[in-house]
């Protein structure tokens, strides 16, 4: 169902506000560059951060710019499953093509409370979901069995593996069956994740990055693996870079730099880069050969 290079957007900010036009403008211009699907309000759009009304506005402005040209994948996940059936209700009022859910945070379920979480959703509301599985910011791992039976619920459709455990992928792709759309959560395991049976990525470095990682999701699809190596390796250096801090920290400053976004604002707890790895951004940026 969900195929190709979704870019999950950042949420520009300016003097303490979301920055509407701001978004607009990098939506146009990330459509443009070739980006196969938008995700809003997830991490790398500081949904954390954003307030209930933000959150909503954010969404709803996504779905209003891109006009059905691609697909929205509408951020919509919560520790508090009552909070995330009232977003993905938004999400579907709204026009959003699905949903991506992150696994419950900081209460740390078992993998029972897990697939109670997302079944619960998925029955509450009938909107097509992506589960977001990434241990490094929830505490918790979705354990394949567990991947297994959320495939069997109705409505849940794939899942953005960010566990960086290839071997994993390997077992929830061999578990679920050709169905269920696994997309990489880690931008460099693009390749190998697609290599293995994913469907492509959903990424924080596609605002930077758009037509390069569309080439690398395009290519593996397409088999043609030399051409999907040397773009991996080509971009490798700058991918790094833009994680040398937590996301998206790093992603807004790199599109600030280029002028692709007014300001490359974040909010607190988020605080603006420390001044050598910004320059190594800077220096990452130049090789790659961008502005």
């Amino acid at each position: 169902m969900f195929k190709g290079n979704f870019v999950a957007t950042v949420t520009p900010f300016r003097n303490g506000s979301v920055d509407e036009k701001a978004l607009g403008d990098l939506i146009e211009r990330l459509i443009a560059d070739g980006v196969q699907g938008f995700v809003p309000c997830g991490t790398t759009g500081e949904s954390a951060t954003l307030s209930h009304e933000e959150h909503a506005r954010v969404i709803s402005l996504t779905i209003e710019t891109v006009r059905r040209r691609v697909p929205v994948l509408a951020g919509t996940g919560s520790n508090s499953t009552a909070e995330a059936i009232r977003l993905t209700r938004h999400a579907k009022e709204a026009g959003a093509d699905g949903a991506l859910m992150i696994t419950p945070y900081y209460n740390k379920p078992t993998q029972e409370g897990i697939f109670r979480h997302f079944e619960a959703v998925a029955k509450a509301v009938d909107l097509p979901i992506v589960v977001y599985n990434i241990q490094g910011r929830t505490a918790v791992n979705i354990e394949p069995a567990t991947m297994a039976r959320l495939a069997q619920v109705k409505g849940i459709v794939g899942v953005k593996e960010a566990s960086g455990n290839l071997g994993q992928v390997s077992e929830i792709i061999e578990r679920c069956g050709p169905g269920f759309d696994v997309l990489s959560g880690d931008d460099n395991l693009t390749l190998p994740i697609i290599a293995v049976g994913g469907c492509g990525v959903i990424s924080a470095s596609s605002n930077v990055l758009p037509g390069e990682m569309t080439a690398i999701s395009d290519a593996a699809l397409a088999g043609d693996l030399a051409r999907a190596r040397e773009v991996h390796y080509r971009i490798g250096p700058l991918l790094r870079a833009l994680f040398i801090e937590t996301n998206p920290t790093p992603v807004k400053t790199a599109l600030a730099l280029m002028g692709r976004i007014p300001s490359d604002e974040v909010r607190l707890p988020l605080a603006p880069m420390l001044a050598a790895n910004r320059d190594k951004l800077v220096e990452a940026l130049r090789a790659a050969g961008l502005p």
